[in-house]
C-alpha cells in the first residue's frame, strides 16, 4: 500500500531536491549539542510526529528507553527502503543493500558471513596494522608542520586506509575510492546529491567485487568469494563493502577529529588519554562515543502494521526514526548532566552510539580499537596540542547524517 502511494503521487527519495525543515532538526547541531528541540520533545513527546509533505508520516524517536525498544523489535518494522526508489532519480533501488537496509532472513544469512571477520580474535590481528597506520600518519603531520590539518592528515587516512585493507582494495581502488568521500552522508541539497554519491560508490564496488571474482585478493571480499562462491551475489557482496566502508569510514574520521576538540577542552582530559592505564582510555572512548553521538539518526524502521506506540497512532507503512544523538543525551540512560562531557560518568544505561538490536553496528569493535590506539599516540606524540581556532570558530557539519568536521587546524 505504501509502495502505490509513493508512486502514485511521484515521490523518489533519490530525486528530492530539498530536506523538509522539521527533518533537519535531528541533524543539526548547535556546536557539539542536539538542538534544543530535541530535549523538548523528549522531555513532553518522545515520540514526535514529523511534519513532512510526503503521503507517508514520519516520527522522531528521543527518549533512550523508546529508541532501544524499536532499535529491539525486530517483528514490527521493515528497515528495507527500495520502495522509496523507483528509477526517477540519480539512485534506484539496485543501488540500495547492504545490512542496513536488509530484512531477515536475508539479513541474517549477510550478516553471519561478515561476523566472524569482526571477532575479537580476529580483529586483533589488526591492532599492529592500525598501530603503524596511525604512525605514519602522525608522521605526516608533525611533516607537514604546526598549523596543519589534522583530518586531512591524521583523522580521515586512518580509518580510510584501515577498511581499505580490510576489505582487500588494490592500492589503485582506493585512489578511486576516496575521491567518493562524504557527499552520500550531506543531506544539505537533498536526496538527489546524497543518493548520487551512493550511485556511484556502488558503481565503483561493483567493479572491485568483479575484479574480485577473477582473482579473488587476501582482504575480506576475496575470502567470502572463496568460502561462498556464486552463493552470494555480486549485488550482496556489494552491499557488504559498501556498508563496512561506511559505517567505518566517516564515523570513525569524524570521532577522531571531534574528539580531539573534546579533550583538548581540559588539560585533565588530555592527560587521561595521554598517561592513562588501558581502563581509563576505554572509558574516556565511550564517554566521546556517547557524547559526540557521530551517527546522529538510525537506520529508518517502517511499520509492517497499524500499532499503538507510545501514545501515538502509527500505520502501516508510517517512518519511524530513532535520534541516537538524543537518545544518548538522556538523563534516564546517561545520568546528570547529560549534555556535558565526563570521562568519570557512570551511566546508568549503555549507550546507543552504534545503533542496537540486529542492526547494531558490525564494526563497533574495530571502531572503538582505532580510537584507543590513535588517541593516545596523537597526544603522546605532541604534548603541547592545541587548536588553532577555538571550536565555536570551527566549521561543522550543518546537515549530515555523520556529525563531523572536514578541517581542524592544530598547532604543536
Amino acid at each position: 500500500m505504501l509502495v502505490k502511494r509513493i508512486q502514485k503521487n511521484g515521490i523518489d527519495l533519490s530525486a528530492l531536491a530539498f530536506i523538509p525543515e522539521q527533518t533537519k532538526i535531528p541533524l543539526q547541531r548547535n556546536g557539539m549539542d542536539a538542538l534544543p528541540e530535541i530535549a523538548q520533545w523528549r522531555a513532553t513527546e518522545p515520540m514526535h510526529k514529523l511534519e513532512l509533505p510526503f503521503t507517508f508520516t514520519a516520527f522522531l524517536v528521543t527518549g533512550h528507553d523508546e529508541a532501544r525498544t524499536i532499535l529491539t523489535d525486530r517483528d514490527s518494522y521493515s528497515n528495507d527502503i527500495r520502495h522509496l526508489f523507483h528509477g526517477d532519480g540519480p539512485a534506484t533501488a539496485e543501488d540500495i543493500g547492504g545490512l542496513g537496509f536488509t530484512d531477515p532472513p536475508l539479513h541474517t544469512r549477510l550478516r553471519k558471513i561478515v561476523t566472524p571477520e569482526f571477532t575479537m580474535r580476529r580483529l586483533a590481528r589488526l591492532e599492529p596494522m592500525i598501530t603503524e597506520f596511525v604512525e605514519t600518519q602522525l608522521d605526516a603531520l608533525e611533516a607537514e608542520g604546526s598549523g596543519s590539518d589534522l583530518c586531512k592528515a591524521v583523522a580521515f587516512p586512518i580509518p580510510f586506509q584501515t577498511i581499505c585493507a580490510l576489505l582487500g582494495l588494490d592500492y589503485a581502488d582506493r585512489d578511486a575510492f576516496a575521491k567518493l568521500g562524504s557527499d552520500r552522508f550531506d543531506a544539505t541539497n537533498g536526496g538527489a546529491a546524497a543518493f548520487g554519491a551512493v550511485s556511484d560508490q556502488r558503481k565503483f564496488l561493483f567493479e572491485a567485487v568483479a575484479r574480485q571474482r577473477e582473482v579473488p585478493g587476501p582482504g575480506m571480499l576475496g575470502q567470502i568469494i572463496r568460502d561462498e562462491g556464486d552463493a552470494i551475489s555480486d549485488f550482496d557482496l556489494a552491499g557488504l563493502a559498501d556498508g563496512i566502508f561506511t559505517g567505518g569510514y566517516e564515523t570513525t574520521a569524524g570521532m577522531i577529529a571531534l574528539g580531539t576538540i573534546v579533550l583538548l577542552q581540559d588539560p585533565a582530559y588530555a592527560d587521561l588519554i595521554r598517561n592513562g592505564t588501558p581502563e581509563d582510555v576505554d572509558r574516556v572512548v565511550e564517554e566521546l562515543l556517547r557524547y559526540l553521538s557521530v551517527v546522529q539518526v538510525a537506520f529508518p524502521r517502517f511499520a509492517k502494521q497499524d500499532m499503538l506506540l507510545f501514545g501515538q497512532q502509527v500505520k502501516a507503512g508510517d517512518v519511524i526514526l530513532a535520534s541516537l544523538n538524543g537518545a544518548n543525551r538522556d538523563p534516564e540512560a546517561a545520568g546528570e548532566r547529560p549534555d556535558e562531557f565526563d570521562p568519570l560518568r557512570v551511566p546508568k544505561s549503555g549507550h546507543l552510539a552504534f545503533g542496537h538490536g540486529i542492526h547494531r553496528c558490525i564494526g563497533a569493535e574495530l571502531a572503538r580499537m582505532e580510537l584507543r590506539i590513535a588517541l593516545p599516540l596523537l597526544f603522546r606524540r605532541f604534548p603541547d596540542l592545541a587548536l588553532v581556532k577555538p571550536p565555536e570558530d570551527l566549521t561543522f557539519r550543518q546537515l549530515s547524517f555523520v556529525f563531523g568536521v572536514d578541517e581542524l587546524p592544530v598547532s604543536f
